[in-house]
């Protein structure tokens, strides 16, 4: 009988060397890796999280000495000066993992996230073909946005590899940490890492812009600053890529322009309606046979009618403006999700469960998505390639 979730068995197994936490992780395949003091190994497997089976738990001492070898001196440092770090280590013969260690109640905690080997394709993440023009867009800021771990670095990965593949540009990143590695192929590439390369992604970010680049990447806005200076690098030609904790294109909207003081988010909103080209929101959703995940999407392109409302504040009605923008591959969340229930993808239950409006959600299951228009008829397989 499995033990519950905090309670280890009072013998068992317990795997001395991080590698064979990593390669049970493999084992299982499991997204991520746990590690808390006093519980033993937690893996999240098809989403959910569980105990590694008949492992005791680890001591705050045992989570220390595991980590010994995984933490560089540079990491040792940040972790002792601001009690958390993130990275991202490659092990040899097991893979890649993105690394946040940080401490709760005195003890050293650890999450450990398995990386995809290589970079993906759209095609392969169950993206809209709409998104790959993403690399293609000459100048301004793109956006991509969800919760922690709804995989908006692996869509920004795949968008830089496309361009780093077909495109001479110079290609700046600016990441905590660095979780896909690229290399030169047509376009120059420098990826830059938090603490190791970098104080701050704001200083960063006015570094890049003295180096001559074309296209830039910000693993994340998270202060104003940066923000600021983003914005400011979109309008001067550049072609800037960051992501954003929120959960559909409306809020990244109204979360961008509220981070600003009041006194300066008209002139915001001014900016943004020429600068802002796309928003892509995704969530990760577990698929029907419950093996795996797959993403639900909603889509916003810059059209003139868009850059307008969002230069007028009239946000309540970009909703509206995406829903019926399906000849210009723009998708609601909504319509998302009913075309991956028609599709057999995920359960009724799941697309009711991520729906921002679960009324809504009803009545478009009901009707198969008819009420939408031409484009959104799953029997016309027209949802994302017009």
């Amino acid at each position: 009988m499995m033990p519950a979730v905090g309670q280890a068995p009072a013998s068992g197994i317990k795997i001395t060397q991080i590698t064979g936490l990593f390669e049970e992780t493999l084992r299982l395949n499991a997204s991520d890796l746990h590690l808390a003091a006093d519980m033993p190994p937690m893996m999240r497997v098809k989403g959910q999280i569980q105990p590694l089976k008949d492992h005791v738990a680890y001591s705050s001492a045992e989570i220390e000495q595991l980590m010994d070898k995984v933490l560089t001196n540079r990491y040792k440092e940040v972790l002792k000066k601001r009690s958390s770090v993130d990275f991202a280590i490659s092990i040899d013969n097991v893979g890649r993992f993105r690394v946040a260690a940080y401490y709760q109640r005195g003890s050293l905690s650890v999450v450990f996230r398995l990386l995809a080997s290589g970079i993906p394709t759209f095609a392969s993440l169950g993206l809209p073909e709409s998104l790959s023009r993403l690399p293609y867009i000459r100048d301004g800021l793109v956006l991509v946005t969800g919760v922690t771990g709804s995989g908006k670095s692996t869509t920004l990965a795949t968008v830089i590899h496309e361009i780093n593949a077909n495109l001479a540009q110079n290609i700046i990143t600016i990441e905590d940490p660095i979780e896909y590695l690229h290399y030169n192929n047509k376009s120059i590439i420098n990826q830059r890492e938090l603490f190791s390369d970098v104080p701050s992604f704001s200083e960063a970010l006015r570094d890049a812009l003295r180096a001559d680049p074309d296209v830039i990447l910000v693993g994340e806005m998270r202060d104003l600053d940066t923000m600021r200076t983003a914005i400011m690098a979109a309008e001067t030609g550049h072609l800037v890529f960051s992501t954003l904790h929120s959960r559909d294109c409306v809020s990244t909207i109204n979360r961008l322009v509220g981070a600003f003081p009041a006194g300066e988010q008209s002139q915001i909103r001014q900016q943004l309606s020429s600068t802002l080209k796309a928003v892509v929101s995704q969530r990760l959703l577990p698929n029907v046979s419950n093996t795996g995940r797959l993403p639900g999407v909603e889509i916003m392109f810059s059209t003139p009618g868009i850059s307008n409302l969002i230069r007028q504040g009239k946000d309540d009605m970009i909703y509206s403006a995406i829903e019926t923008g399906c000849s210009q591959g723009m998708i609601t969340l909504e319509q998302s999700l009913v075309k991956l229930v028609n599709d057999g993808k995920i359960t009724v239950e799941t697309a009711l469960a991520a729906a921002k409006n679960t009324s809504l959600m009803k009545r478009r299951l009901s009707t198969g998505g008819e009420e939408d228009g031409e484009c959104m008829l799953p029997q016309k397989k027209q949802w994302f390639n017009r």
